[in-house]
C-alpha cells in the first residue's frame, strides 16, 4: 500500500518557470504598477515574488482553508498543515484539518463546481483592490497579457475581455489551442513560457 504526505507548503517546491519572472519584470517597471487575476489556486504568482495584495484569486487558494461545515469561522491560512493520503486509493488517512471553532473538518477555501459552500471573503478583498487599482490608472494605457485561459472554465478570458472596453487597452492572448482574439488584438497560439521568451528576445532586440 503506498502513502504519502500533502502538505499545503508543498505546491510552492515547485519553481514557477522563467515566465513568471519575465511578467514580473516588465510589471515592475511600469509606472502604473500592475495587478494578477488568476484562476489557479496554487499560489504561483506569490511564490515568484509578485506581491499579495496585487493578486487576486478569483477561485481562492489551496493555501488556506475554511471549515466544511459552514458554521463562521471565516478563513484562516493552512500553513502547516499536513494531510497523509492512502495514494492507492486517493483517499485521506485521519487526523484530518480541523475547524478551529467548532472542530468540525477543514476543506481548502477554493471553489469547486457546483459549490455552494465557499466562503468568498478573501477572494472578494482582493477583487475590492483590483477594482480600486484600476480606477487609480483611468485613463492610462492598459496591458492585458492573458496566459493559458480556455474557454472550458472562461474566468479570465471574460475579464480580459471586459477589459477591453476600457479606452487604450491592449489584449496579449497567450494559448497553445484556443489564441482567437476580438478584431485588433494579439493572440499568440504558443504555450506561456516559450511565448514569453520569445516576446522578452524580441524586446532585447528593439
Amino acid at each position: 500500500m503506498q502513502t504519502g504526505v500533502w502538505e499545503c507548503t508543498a505546491p510552492c517546491r515547485t519553481a514557477p518557470h522563467r515566465g513568471y519572472a519575465l511578467l514580473r519584470s516588465w510589471a515592475g517597471a511600469k509606472p502604473g504598477g500592475h495587478f494578477v487575476f488568476t484562476s489557479n489556486v496554487d499560489g504561483q504568482f506569490q511564490k515568484a515574488g509578485f506581491a499579495q495584495e496585487r493578486v487576486h484569486e478569483c477561485h481562492g487558494s489551496i493555501h488556506h482553508l475554511q471549515c466544511s461545515r459552514g458554521c463562521g469561522s471565516g478563513v484562516w491560512p493552512a500553513a502547516g498543515v499536513a494531510v497523509e493520503v492512502d495514494e492507492a486509493g486517493m483517499r485521506a488517512r485521519p487526523p484530518l484539518p480541523a475547524c478551529p471553532r467548532c472542530g468540525g473538518p477543514a476543506r481548502p477555501n477554493v471553489l469547486m463546481f457546483g459549490d455552494w459552500g465557499w466562503r468568498p471573503e478573501r477572494s472578494r478583498a482582493q477583487a475590492l483592490r483590483m477594482r480600486e487599482w484600476l480606477a487609480g490608472i483611468a485613463g492610462r494605457d492598459l496591458a492585458v497579457v492573458e496566459c493559458g485561459a480556455g474557454t472550458a472554465v472562461p474566468s479570465v478570458r471574460r475579464l480580459a475581455e471586459q477589459m477591453l472596453a476600457r479606452p487604450r487597452t491592449r489584449l496579449v492572448r497567450i494559448n497553445a489551442h484556443e489564441a482567437e482574439v476580438p478584431a485588433g488584438q494579439v493572440g499568440i497560439g504558443s504555450g506561456a513560457r516559450p511565448a514569453l521568451e520569445a516576446i522578452a528576445g524580441l524586446m532585447q532586440a528593439c
